[in-house]
């Protein structure tokens, strides 16, 4: 990515990676005592979103939609199936496959995770407009990112 010359390029005012970085972890931030009431923490509230608009799903296609590994999606995965979210089952058509299915309390839990949404978006100064405007362009940025033969290697 060449950007103008305009001064030290180790200036961090100059990152993109530093902006994206601190959102994220304020966004996480916010998220924190939302989801806390909830029992779930973010990468959990994630997972329960895929799994609440299609489940089952195996856990390389929730790796997937998330962008995780698996060592960092099997150990979170556990942790919810022992919480009674979720139930973790081998494919009977493919052994080495595991299909994660939402369980009756995970299910339940939904009606109280619809508020999340609008509970966040209170406590910010931001119209509709510029969120949608922002989450395409982040969306842009990761199709970019996800395609890059760096991270391919």
């Amino acid at each position: 990515m060449d950007l103008p010359d305009d001064g030290d390029p180790l200036d961090l005012d100059r990152q993109v990676c530093f902006p994206l970085y601190a959102a994220s972890n304020l966004l996480n931030r916010l998220y924190r005592p939302i989801l806390a009431e909830l029992g779930l923490t973010y990468p959990q509230y994630l997972v329960m979103l895929v799994l609440w608009k299609q489940s089952p799903q195996t856990v390389g296609s929730l790796g997937d939609m998330l962008y995780l590994d698996s060592g960092t999606l099997t150990p979170l995965l556990k942790r919810m199936e022992m919480a009674g979210l979720i139930s973790r089952t081998r494919d009977a058509g493919d052994e080495r496959r595991v299909l994660i299915d939402v369980t009756a309390k995970g299910r339940t839990l939904r009606s109280a995770a619809e508020k999340v949404p609008s509970a966040l978006a209170a406590g910010l100064d931001i119209d509709a407009t510029s969120v949608i405007r922002l989450r395409d362009q982040v969306r842009s940025l990761v199709a970019v990112l996800h395609g890059s033969p760096t991270l391919k290697s």
